[in-house]
């Protein structure tokens, strides 16, 4: 860099110097003192600073050819390297960043399903043991009432039974104060009857 930038300050110094060298002495130069390759003084000057530009030219451009642009390329192509190898972690990273965002869609989703099974299969359970249950209640009250109104139907029965007796005992002992005579037998029948009839026998 420092050879590049020796070189440029010389090819800007050297028309100072023609400049200096054919004002120094020699006849006046006419016309465009760059194009004065004919005077005596500048002449040769001017031919040696083309010279010497041609040269410098060229080493610049060998310069930049081999050592310059070489590097520079080597350098935007380890750039262009390092970005596509980022670029592609990227992707293979959103890839499996995808690839596990499915997963855990998959797995909700399965955990969800099986959840969903689990709490279909406890209510079923749940409502065949209340069904049960309330059955065996149903059944148990049924024996119940059953039994209560066996004894209801028992006690009832008695009870007529000894309604009869005492309307049959009422009966006779009213017609023996009557002064009158009545079997026992007949009296008892005719009390059924008349339960029978009235619909409390």
């Amino acid at each position: 860099m420092r050879r590049i930038m020796l070189a440029t300050m010389l090819s800007t110094l050297m028309p100072a110097l023609a400049w200096a060298a054919s004002s120094a002495g020699g006849p006046p130069v006419e016309g465009m003192p760059q194009l004065a390759f004919g005077h005596p003084v500048q002449g040769p000057l001017l031919i040696g600073q083309i010279v010497w530009q041609v040269i410098i030219f060229f080493a610049l451009f060998l310069l930049l050819a081999y050592v310059a642009l070489p590097r520079l390329g080597a350098v935007i192509d380890n750039r262009r390297q390092r970005i596509e190898a980022d670029l592609e972690a990227a992707r293979a990273a959103m890839q499996s960043a995808d690839a596990a965002i499915a997963a855990q869609r998959e797995a909700t989703q399965a955990a969800r399903s099986e959840a969903q099974g689990a709490v279909t299969a406890a209510m079923q359970a749940a409502q065949q043991e209340m069904d049960a249950k309330l059955a065996a209640l149903n059944a148990a009250l049924a024996k119940q009432v059953a039994d209560a109104e066996a004894r209801i139907d028992q006690s009832r029965k008695a009870a007529l039974g000894a309604v009869q007796q005492v309307a049959s005992d009422t009966v006779g002992a009213l017609l023996t104060k009557l002064g009158a005579s009545a079997d026992a037998g007949q009296v008892q029948a005719a009390v059924r009857s008349e339960a029978a009839a009235r619909g409390i026998a």
